[in-house]
């Protein structure tokens, strides 16, 4: 993605981009400092659940090998969090899906603080949004609703991103270092929106 496509995305969507840095973290540290135990698995979609399909949770099937981790309390509130800022959005489960897979590659949906010398530039909360790349401010970007309502400002700005992969999505928002990490993250995602969106 060019420098130009980039500004206009996070301009679009009132965002303000500082200089020429990403918006989105570079993972080389701070996504690499959370300690989780990531194992990859069988892909196997999950049965519809009521109100929530299949096919409108993953449109166009997983890409490649999936992760999976074991969620704690906090993670799970976090993903609620993140479903509960989607729908007061007025946004489909499918952004939620993005918004959680998005989450789970940039903070296995932990609300990070900054990480000292681990940190990844000034990346902070759930999405690893920098404040200095205009994503908010560092209590804004921690409040799982601020930066959720700020990832899906951006989300709805991209042309077509209901109809796009998952990763391509979520690179489009986050213009990250690794753009196809986002993909290995797509059934987990799905199967906490299925699990969630009508609790």
């Amino acid at each position: 993605m060019n420098t130009m496509l980039r500004k206009s995305v996070l301009g679009v969507a009132g965002l303000a981009f500082a200089g020429g840095l990403a918006a989105g973290p570079l993972h080389a540290t701070a996504a690499h400092a959370v300690p989780a135990q990531v194992k990859p698995v069988a892909v196997a979609v999950q049965a519809d659940k009521p109100g929530v399909g299949k096919a409108k949770l993953i449109p166009h099937g997983v890409q490649g090998a999936q992760s999976r981790i074991d969620l704690d309390g906090e993670q799970v509130a976090n993903a609620e969090a993140i479903i509960a800022a989607t729908k007061k959005a007025g946004l489909p489960e499918r952004a939620a899906v993005i918004s959680i897979a998005t989450s789970l590659q940039e903070s296995k949906l932990e609300n990070l603080g900054h990480l000292g010398d681990r940190n990844d530039h000034d990346s902070l909360g759930l999405f690893q949004q920098r404040p200095s790349s205009g994503w908010g401010t560092p209590e804004q970007i921690t409040d799982p609703q601020y930066s959720t309502t700020a990832f899906l400002k951006g989300l709805k700005q991209v042309d077509g991103w209901q109809d796009m992969p998952l990763t391509e999505a979520a690179q489009t928002v986050q213009v990250s270092a690794y753009p196809d990490a986002y993909a290995q993250w797509e059934q987990q995602a799905a199967d906490l929106v299925a699990q969630h969106w009508n609790s």
